[in-house]
């Protein structure tokens, strides 16, 4: 379960931590592919394209398990097809034990199931994946397997693309063959790949790509896709971008979406709306509360959205139906809306070349209002965009402008923690954080979905995550609101936070869930970096007031801290009331990336700032219990700092 309190507070929540396969060894080390669950020893694909875009692919593979982690993946192998448009056939599939025996897949062992994110959506349950699953895998077998795939019905009617990336595997003899009519020109984005020379007899073209890596570095994490830096191959007949958009705005056109129902919707919903952006609010509300989102991207089906009429009585859809849907809505009001093609991830450039693949996605434009919106997002305000939609090209499917998604967005949290501790050590708290920006409608989505024991779950987990066991309650904000700020207050009590019999190191708090040290956590998370990673802007003001009973004495506290680069500014205050024995801690943070993506070098100059800020967030308030004198006062001390 995804804690709550997380998903506010931490400010990179959104961050994507990726794993892969061992980098450089010692020469005295196992290779890597030795260390690599998998190999892919060797592997041809070769398309037949026809001129109205329909094709044949067939492809043929040998994967050498290495490890018993391999197994899972090469054990089990998927084929992705929709069957009212193509079928696919296994020609051939057997495993090679360690031993060179052979074991062959049994028809029994290829079956066809249903597309896990199609369940519960009719509409969409033409996609489906053939699974092989292979018998008597083990480290050192090796599994083949050749498959054809008969696209006959094309994605895009005369036209076909193709994005192939790394599998970040040990990869030998991989090849990449495309066989078109002579006069259908394929383009390309080949990098890493190597080109071969195409070859024109009989009326057709053969081009051919090959690509053989043996060691990939470990993605580090948090890091963006790698094939937004590193290798990948895409191959279009589009020609360029203006052809692509044309392509998608032709084929979403939609008669329906004048329907009297959906014109009637949108002017009975924005009723009271006086501005376009007022209504355009309204609309994107309604649609990402209303319409369940169905996760078939682009690429993955037909291009050609439902009938806007149906999504609306069916309440569900994809990426596609969600624009087309609210760009209905936003037409019958008089909003301009222009579909914006995109690629959801962690993949921020565009290959030169146009496709499906890398594209996977569609928001919505807004011209007069120079935003975007992906009412996909049921977690997201309006106006703001979710982190996987930030920072990168987008395809106007007007007339193919490239744009790009806004750089950067801030979230601001504004807290205040107050623990009052009792002589036996226990300590009464009351926290309260005010958030504002793109992480406070996350979580006001998060809170109205949770059930009360999964609540009890997130609170009792972000203690443990402080190291404090405890009870705590949580109230809040109206969570019917769908933007402006969340207001979450904490009240609760806190088990042995300080010994009253001894010498005891009390920590200084300044947040009980997330801020400036869950941030820490995944800023830091790499020793170093050499690969660009997401990095999210915050601006954090935390302060916590810490009261000591009149037995303890304040042995040592913290020294006042600052660190300051290009990219983030922090600062922390100590202040101690030695009369009232009460402890105040401010700690400010506030970060300047100039994107949601940041090189290795923009981490080398940011480290020594983290590092500074996260020895101040182990600081440690040093207290013990105060001797008595004879006549049973207690004795009295001065404060000691390093």
């Amino acid at each position: 379960m995804r804690h709550v309190l997380v998903l506010l507070i931490a400010a990179i929540g959104t961050a994507i931590a990726q794993t892969g396969w061992a980098g450089s060894e010692p020469a005295s080390a196992p290779s890597v592919s030795s260390q690599a669950p998998y190999t892919n020893e060797a592997e041809t694909q070769t398309f037949t394209i026809n001129a109205d875009g329909s094709y044949t692919k067939l492809d043929s593979l040998t994967l050498r398990v290495n490890t018993e982690a391999g197994i899972a993946r090469a054990g089990q192998y998927y084929v992705w097809f929709n069957r009212e448009m193509a079928h696919v056939d296994i020609l051939e599939a057997w495993t090679e034990d360690a031993q060179g025996g052979r074991h062959d897949v049994r028809p029994d062992q290829i079956r066809d199931v249903q597309e896990v994110r199609s369940f519960d959506a009719p509409m969409f349950q033409d996609v489906q994946d053939k699974v092989i699953v292979f018998p008597a895998v083990a480290p050192g077998a090796r599994v083949h397997l050749t498959w054809r795939k008969t696209q006959r019905v094309p994605l895009v009617p005369g036209w076909f693309s193709d994005f192939t990336p790394p599998d970040m595997a040990p990869t030998l003899n991989f090849r990449a063959i495309y066989d078109l009519p002579a006069n259908v020109p394929l383009y390309a984005d080949a990098r890493g790949f190597t080109s071969i020379k195409p070859v024109t007899a009989n009326g057709r073209t053969r081009y051919e790509y090959r690509y053989d890596k043996a060691n990939f570095d470990r993605l580090e994490y948090g890091s963006v896709s790698y094939v937004s830096y590193g290798d990948r191959l895409m191959v279009s007949t589009f020609p360029d971008y203006s052809a692509f958009a044309k392509v998608y705005r032709e084929a979403s056109a939609d008669p329906s979406a004048r329907d009297a129902a959906i014109v009637q919707l949108a002017q009975s919903l924005t009723a009271r709306d006086a501005t376009p952006r007022a209504k355009a609010q309204t609309l994107y509300d309604w649609v990402r509360r209303n319409i369940r989102y169905v996760a078939i991207n682009v690429g993955r089906g037909e291009i050609v959205p439902h009938r806007v009429t149906d999504v609306l009585a069916n309440r569900y859809g994809d990426c596609k139906d969600h624009v087309a849907l609210y760009g209905a809505l936003l037409d019958a009001v008089g909003v301009h809306n222009v579909p914006a093609l995109v690629n959801s991830g962690t993949i921020y450039t565009l290959p030169a070349v146009p496709g499906f693949g890398v594209i996977n996605h569609v928001i919505t434009w807004l011209p007069d209002l120079q935003m975007f919106a992906d009412s996909t997002a049921n977690n997201v305000e309006f106006g703001y965009l979710p982190s996987t939609d930030m920072n990168r090209e987008t395809v106007l499917a007007g007339d193919g402008t490239l744009m790009r998604t806004p750089a950067t967005a801030n979230t601001t949290r504004d807290s205040d923690l107050d623990i009052t501790v009792a002589p036996d050590g226990s300590a009464r708290f009351i926290y309260r954080l005010e958030s504002t920006g793109w992480a406070a409608e996350q979580t006001r989505s998060v809170l109205r979905l949770q059930t009360p024991a999964q609540r009890e779950e997130s609170l009792q987990w972000e203690l443990r995550n402080a190291n404090l066991r405890g009870e705590a309650k949580l109230a809040s904000s109206p969570l019917e609101a769908t933007g402006g700020p969340l207001i979450v207050t904490l009240t609760g009590t806190l088990d042995s936070f300080v010994d009253p019999q001894m010498t005891t190191p009390v920590p200084t708090l300044t947040s009980l869930v997330g801020g400036l040290d869950a941030s820490l956590r995944y800023w830091l998370g790499e020793p170093r970096r050499t690969q660009p990673f997401v990095c999210r802007n915050m601006v954090v003001t935390e302060r916590a007031r810490i009261a000591l009973p009149p037995g303890l004495r304040v042995l040592d506290m913290p020294s006042p801290q600052h660190a300051g680069n290009a990219f983030i500014d922090f600062s922390s205050d100590y202040a101690l009331d030695a009369n009232a024995n009460v402890l105040r801690v401010k700690r400010t943070g506030r970060t300047h990336f100039p994107s949601d993506v940041c090189s290795a070098a923009d981490f080398a100059q940011m480290r020594p700032a983290f590092e500074t800020m996260a020895r101040d967030l182990r600081a440690q308030l040093i207290v013990k219990p105060e001797a008595k004198t004879a006549s049973g006062t207690s004795a009295q001390g001065n404060i000691t700092r390093d």
